[in-house]
Formats: C-alpha cells, sequence, structure tokens
C-alpha cells in the first residue's frame, strides 16, 4: 500500500481513468497565487532551469499545463522548493504570455515548428567570412526568421583577416542591417566582445550560426565565467576536451543590462512555418505598395503591385530585390 504522508497533494494521487466508480476529473485549475515569477534560463530532458531572484532553481512542468511546453526566454510562473539547493524540484504552473516566438523547422518539407526561443528581441547571426566560407543562404534564411518573429537582426562577421567583408556586406547593403567585423585576434582578445556589447544594451539577443564560426567563443569572452556560474551553468564538453553547446542558454551580460541567449550549432533553418505576409513587415516603405496586390500573393508574381509601386518610385529598387529574395529562400536549401 502506498503512503502519501499527512499533506498528500495531487502528485502524489493517481486514480486510473475510465474505472468505474471513479470520480470525474475537474477542469478547475489551482490559482497558485503564491507562485513566484522566473525565466527560464535552459532545458535538458524534461528539467528546466529557471533563474527566480537571482536564484537558479530546477524544475519541471506541471501536470495542469497539458502538452504546453516552456522554453528558454519565457516568464514562467513556479510553486514548490524555490531555495535551489541541491536536489529539490519546483514546479512550473503557468506561462506568461510571449511578446516574440523565434521558429525554426528541420527542414523545408518538415511540418512540424519547433520554437527555439521566446520573448527575444535581437537575433545575432553569426557567419565566419572565411574556413568554413560564409553561407549567404544560411544568412537569408535567419534574416527570414527574424523578420517571422519580429526581432531586430544583427549581423556578426568573423575572420576578417581571412577575407574581406565587403562583398557580403554589399549584398545586404539595401536592407540596413546593423553589422560588427571582427578578427581571429580580436575574438580571442575579447576586443570583438567589446564592439558586440553595444547593440546587447537592454535587448535579449539570440545567438545563431553553424559550427566553427566562433559563435561560442564570442559569447564566452560577452558573460565571463563568474556570471555562468551565478546562473548554475556548466558548459558540456566533447571528448576532445572542448566546449560546445549542447542545448539553448540564457546567460545575464555582467552590467545586467542585458541577456545573451546561446543555440547550438546548426545545419539548416528550415523555414516551412513562414508566412510570407509577415516577413514582409519588416520592410515598411514597400507595406503600402501591396494594398493592389491579388489575394494571396507571393510578391514575386506577375500581377504583383509592389513593381508598379517601386517603378513609381516610392521604393528602392533593391528593397523589392531583397524582399523577393528572402522569400526564396523559402524554396530553396541553404546550399543552392
Amino acid at each position: 500500500m502506498r503512503r502519501y504522508g499527512k499533506n498528500p497533494d495531487e502528485d502524489d494521487i493517481r486514480v486510473r481513468p475510465n474505472r468505474k466508480g471513479n470520480r470525474p476529473r475537474t477542469t478547475i485549475r489551482p490559482k497558485h497565487e503564491d507562485a513566484a515569477e522566473g525565466m527560464v534560463l535552459t532545458v535538458d530532458r524534461g528539467r528546466l532551469t529557471v533563474l527566480i531572484d537571482d536564484i537558479p532553481v530546477t524544475a519541471m512542468k506541471a501536470r495542469e499545463l497539458g502538452r504546453k511546453a516552456a522554453v528558454v526566454g519565457d516568464q514562467v510562473m513556479v510553486v514548490g522548493d524555490l531555495s535551489g539547493a541541491k536536489d529539490t524540484l519546483a514546479r512550473i504552473v503557468r506561462i506568461q504570455p510571449r511578446t516574440s516566438v523565434l521558429r525554426r523547422t528541420a527542414d523545408d518539407d518538415d511540418p512540424f515548428e519547433r520554437v527555439v526561443v521566446a520573448n527575444a528581441d535581437q537575433l545575432a547571426i553569426v557567419t565566419a567570412l572565411a574556413d568554413p566560407e560564409p553561407r549567404p543562404r544560411m544568412i537569408d534564411r535567419c534574416l527570414v526568421a527574424a523578420f517571422d518573429a519580429g526581432l531586430s537582426p544583427l549581423l556578426v562577421l568573423t575572420k576578417s583577416d581571412l577575407a574581406s567583408a565587403e562583398t557580403l556586406l554589399e549584398s545586404y547593403g539595401a536592407l540596413d542591417i546593423p553589422y560588427v567585423v571582427t578578427s581571429r585576434d580580436e575574438l580571442g582578445k575579447g576586443e570583438a566582445a567589446d564592439r558586440v556589447r553595444d547593440f546587447l544594451n537592454d535587448k535579449v539577443t539570440v545567438f545563431v550560426g553553424h559550427s566553427g564560426v566562433g559563435k561560442t567563443t564570442l559569447v564566452n569572452a560577452l558573460v565571463p565565467e563568474d556570471r555562468r556560474r551565478t546562473t548554475g551553468h556548466v558548459n558540456a564538453v566533447t571528448g576532445r576536451g572542448r566546449h560546445t553547446t549542447t542545448s539553448a542558454l540564457a546567460l545575464p551580460l555582467p552590467d545586467g543590462r542585458g541577456w545573451v541567449i546561446d543555440t547550438p550549432g546548426v545545419r539548416s533553418f528550415g523555414l516551412h512555418h513562414v508566412d510570407p505576409s509577415r516577413v514582409i513587415l519588416a520592410f515598411p516603405d514597400l507595406v503600402p505598395g501591396t494594398e493592389e496586390c491579388p489575394r494571396a500573393c507571393s510578391h514575386d508574381e506577375p500581377d504583383c503591385a509592389l513593381d508598379a509601386w517601386v517603378a513609381e518610385g516610392h521604393a528602392d529598387p533593391a528593397r523589392l530585390y531583397s524582399l523577393r529574395r528572402l522569400l526564396a529562400t523559402r524554396e530553396r536549401h541553404e546550399g543552392d
């Protein structure tokens, strides 16, 4: 016979469904008025680290949330043991409304979208200018994901001592995207972090990039080890002793004026979930020209009203070209 102690709760008592004599389940959920609010820092196999009053607390999702999952960046309400002591476990009982959601799919033909991060303000796209070679299609896809989520993009170009950034920056000139160009020497000395930090103040910034571009090295320079210990983070280590990122991780900047979210290196950024009507919102100079577009216009077809809008001088032709190039990334892979 199972013993529940003096004060059992709903997690202790389980009743089999559809058994004759069982009382029907209630749809009334507890209000948890004593719950504390915190921010999800990382998620690992059903366990979440939540920062509550500068204390990292290990928690799991409460049953009443159903299939709704909390992700890095979420503001959540937590009950239970909030001491952060070893072997304690709290419960996340509510996920607060999100201000933004960065999504991706594994591939373009994958209908299952994955929420990468919630409540971010900015997407920093880290790309090496050489070793490995830049992948413009990958950059385009990240830009589409940023515009779809309502995030401001930032280009961080590394290894400028190996190749010039001029050609790559020219191809994105019409988008007027802020950028930082760094060398390997600057990255190693922390000078690159100082320049990037100017773009991070008072923002939650997600860093993305494929392996080898220097993304995690930059994040390590932005957030010193003492701040990582404050949030209870321990880097994963590969068999070769090299630090790597295995899951999304939110880290506070030392001055308390922003957050950095490091993500695992990505090989692809599927855009199956993207609605073109949301992407064009990042082009406010073109939006009025869509009023005469046919219904469900792809903005890259013979009857698109944007051609006439640009021809009449309302917008720069380079802007329309950039929009169509970005939208076309939904139809082709990064390596095309």
